[in-house]
């Protein structure tokens, strides 16, 4: 029992979960579901019952074995040929399950869904992360609705965490040089999540004075320089704890980096380190070296959403006696400089240093990465937006976390087994049935699951108002709050402005006309936390408590403090809607809405993030967004509008819209589309096969090229160099363009000569680029194609001419433009360098 319940895959495993709960069911809801904690309070003689038990120690047979065989045997990663022989992935934080708080939200979450969906895929991935000993706060309320926070103490020893240790039993530590001749001792926990380890750095060590202990002491708090502090034992301490725990354990090291927000942006510093003092590169080698390995997710959407640190900072962690001969400061401080127009050159940006330290960089929706592409359009200023070098993947949510097991029930009662196939190239899934199951049983799965988070909201509300200062007989009203047949939509999130919590209250009035409607009621539940120091997210949260805790109101609509795993795995089944309505561009994917989704619920969204490329009409509703109104306040009023429209129009009258038998048989189809066209889609075993066939892979593949005797690292580097000193003498002198005629016709072929003057670089070190397409509003390309011309012929002086021919495959007007890239095989992108020539 030791054995399953000190690996995580208990958490999204719900046969081991009902062993625990046979041995002691009182026990096990005392411990919040944490099998550590109900293993500590089984008495002797309960275990000697289990012992002597037949039928128990069958059961916990076959799940010791079930586990066994699936850390062992072969999954979808083992099929796949020239793959990474080991992945590392950084993360600031980590949502495995809620008996380890060591998240704040959406990044967490996905980060634990990410190393979750590698286990079950079979990927050789290592989490590394910090060990936070306060986690992230507790929420709870006033009296008046204010968010109250507390940090309760973690105590590592109590969580399914086992340290890493030397070979003669002693602790595995890494240590890191501080400014002032201090320095950074952390120990290595180790997590195991399925078949993948979690490396997490600790601080809280003897050696250390008790301003460096409390480095880890909580997530996302503290000053600049402490949140620095954080990100460097992050960066450089995760590295050397992957270190040390290949060499402990023989685990192969890590080909790929894969680094998760810009948090962890100095692991790059610490490889460069690595090659430069341990290889004997160069730095431009070494930088080589380690960009060819490094994958980079950028997450926010808003500049304010990024670490900058003051330059003369990391300056300070960087250099001195704390500096590397390998690793000058000067060009670290380069690494993150925002010398770009409108940069700000007294900052050091860790997104930034994030793009500079990989090449293959993404954001992570669609609509994110076309954002991210312009946020960001400084370090490529020459290149249209589209030709940045930042690709998207979007984001997934784990199944088996957040589908309720009666939404697996009744697909197996249909005959499909759910879960990832490791035979296939595509998980099996239930959404093909979604078809053949009946209306009226996915009615009643949908009764069922509301009523769950009914009874959950009342119990929390309960416990809630109880903290608040209430006394026992003001809360007999608890008991009818929320109701199981009435429409419910959820809404819970972190409570950044940005987001609109409380978009819902523009006009108060309305929403309680729909919250209180005879014949066709809403009901909102709403959880979510204001980061400690945003006073304005605090405001919005007393906001939303005052307005629900009106009396002829307070049955309708529920606040439910201190959102986690634990209050989300009910609450996301148990909504008939799912809403999110924030400032259109600024949510870069979010998840939540994609969980509800799984669980049969529909979308009622914002076009912002994943719901912007995946919303098709008929699988949820759209909130039409004012974009481009600059006044806010109209912004919200117009948004507000056709939020309360939709609601009283369309979704509330489709749910009441019930058959002879009680079934809304409209709102069923769309819930049956909703699975049938999203299911597959806000999977993360679709969003980490993409990073596995997109990012990983190819990455593994530059790595491999670079990493042999570094040869080729070394003549990049010198090649880039060339280039970069050598552009400004890159010129086109002359562009002639023949073979069409006046009114030319489709299927006719435009021939193109393009003289181009190189300076001292040569023809191979250049890609000469027409790129055509059809034009449109006068002078814009789209629609563009590239083709790439070939030498033709060389004169004095550097000049050469280059040719091409061009295929007209579209009617309508036609234009194209010339330009020169670099050109070299371990370039990832034409736009690597920045540098580019355009024929004016």
């Amino acid at each position: 029992m030791g054995e399953l319940a000190g690996n995580l895959r208990w958490s999204w495993h719900p046969p081991t979960q009902d062993l625990f709960a046979s041995v002691d069911p009182e026990a096990w809801q005392a411990s919040g579901h944490d099998p550590v904690r109900l293993l500590g309070s089984v008495s002797p003689q309960r275990l000697d019952q289990l012992a002597k038990d037949d039928a128990f120690l069958w059961r916990l047979g076959e799940l010791s074995a079930d586990l066994q065989q699936y850390l062992t045997g072969d999954r979808w990663y083992q099929t796949q040929q020239d793959a990474p022989r080991a992945i590392a992935y950084f993360s600031p934080e980590f949502g495995i399950t809620a008996v380890l708080p060591q998240y704040s939200g959406g990044l967490g979450i996905l980060a634990g869904d990410h190393l979750k969906t590698a286990s079950d895929l079979g990927v050789p991935i290592v989490g590394v992360g910090l060990l936070y000993r306060h986690g992230y706060f507790r929420q709870s309320l006033s009296r008046d609705g204010w968010q109250q926070e507390r940090y309760p103490v973690v105590d590592p020893d109590g969580l399914p965490l086992s340290l890493l240790r030397e070979a003669d039993g002693s602790v595995a530590k890494i240590t890191i040089g501080l400014p002032g001749d201090d320095s950074l001792t952390a120990r290595i926990w180790v997590a195991q999540v399925g078949r993948v380890p979690q490396l997490l750095l600790d601080s809280d060590v003897e050696e250390n004075s008790e301003i460096i202990r409390d480095v880890t002491d909580r997530l996302y708090g503290g000053n600049t320089e402490h949140r620095l502090r954080q990100e460097l034992l992050l960066g450089v301490g995760g590295v050397r704890a992957l270190r040390a725990y290949s060499r402990i354990t023989g685990a192969p090291t890590p080909e790929v980096f894969h680094t998760n927000e810009g948090h962890a942006g100095f692991l790059g510093v610490e490889r460069i380190r690595e090659l430069t003092e341990e290889q004997g590169l160069d730095f431009d080698a070494a930088l080589e070296v380690s960009r060819a390995g490094t994958v980079f997710t950028t997450h926010t959407p808003v500049p304010a959403g990024i670490d900058r640190f003051p330059r003369d900072l990391v300056a300070q962690y960087f250099g001195g006696d704390n500096g590397s001969h390998g690793v000058p400061v000067d060009r670290i401080l380069g690494l993150g400089a925002e010398d770009f127009e409108g940069g700000d050159p007294a900052v050091f940006n860790m997104a930034v240093m994030g793009f500079r330290l990989a090449q293959r960089a993404n954001g992570v929706s669609q609509l994110h990465g076309h954002v991210s592409r312009g946020m960001f359009g400084g370090l490529w200023p020459e290149f249209d937006a589209d030709e940045r070098p930042i690709a998207s993947i979007t984001n997934g949510v784990h199944a088996p976390t957040w589908v309720a097991r009666e939404i697996f029930d009744l697909a197996r009662h249909h005959g499909v087994k759910p879960g990832p196939d490791p035979d296939a190239d595509h998980p099996v899934t239930v959404f093909d049935i979604a078809d053949k199951i009946p209306a009226g049983e996915i009615w009643a799965t949908k009764r069922v699951l509301r009523e769950r988070l009914v009874k959950d909201a009342r119990k929390r509300l309960r416990k809630s108002w109880q903290q608040r200062g209430a006394a026992p007989a003001e809360l007999t009203w608890i008991d009818n709050a929320l109701d199981p047949d009435v429409l419910t939509i959820g809404f819970a999130r972190r409570v950044p402005s940005y987001k609109r919590l409380t978009l819902m209250l523009r006009d108060p009035e309305r929403l309680k006309r729909l919250l209180l409607h005879p014949e066709r009621p809403v009901q909102l539940v709403i959880a979510g936390k204001s980061h400690p120091a945003d006073e304005g997210g605090k405001k919005l949260i007393q906001e939303i408590v005052r307005f629900a805790d009106a009396h002829d109101v307070r049955h309708r609509i529920v606040f439910l403090p201190n959102y986690d795993i634990a209050m989300a795995q009910p609450l996301y089944p148990g909504c008939d809607v799912w809403l999110n309505n924030p400032l259109r561009p600024y949510e870069a994917c979010g998840t939540s809405g994609m969980k509800a989704a799984l669980n049969g619920g529909l979308n009622l969204s914002i076009l912002d993030g994943w719901w912007d490329e995946w919303y098709d009409g008929n699988n949820g509703w759209a909130i039409p967004s004012a974009d481009g109104i600059d006044d806010p306040d109209r912004r919200d009023d117009i948004e507000a509008t056709a939020l309360y429209d939709l609601i009283e129009n369309e979704v509330a009258v489709r749910f009441y819209d019930e058959d002879a038998e009680g079934v809304p048989y409209r709102w069923i189809e769309m819930v049956r589309h909703t699975l049938k066209s999203l299911g597959p889609k806000v999977l993360a075993d679709r969003m980490v096969r993409d990073y596995v066939n997109t990012l990983y892979s190819p990455s593994a593949r530059s790595s491999r090229i670079l990493n042999g005797d570094f040869a080729g690292a070394g003549e990049l580097a010198r090649w880039k160099h060339k280039v970069r000193s050598g552009w400004n003498a890159v010129t086109i002198d002359h562009v002639e363009s023949s073979g069409v005629a006046d009114a030319p016709e489709l299927g006719e072929t435009l021939e193109v000569k393009v003289f181009v003057s190189l300076g001292d670089l040569s023809p191979s070190d250049v890609d000469v680029q027409v790129v055509h397409g059809r034009i449109a509003h006068e002078d814009d390309l789209v629609d563009t194609s590239v083709e790439s011309l070939v030498l033709a012929e060389t004169y004095e002086g550097g000049r050469h001419r280059f040719e091409g021919t061009l295929a007209l495959s579209t009617t309508g007007p036609f234009g194209y433009a010339v330009r020169v890239l670099p050109k070299n095989e371990h370039l990832a992108s034409g736009a690597e360098l920045g540098c580019v020539t355009i024929a004016h």
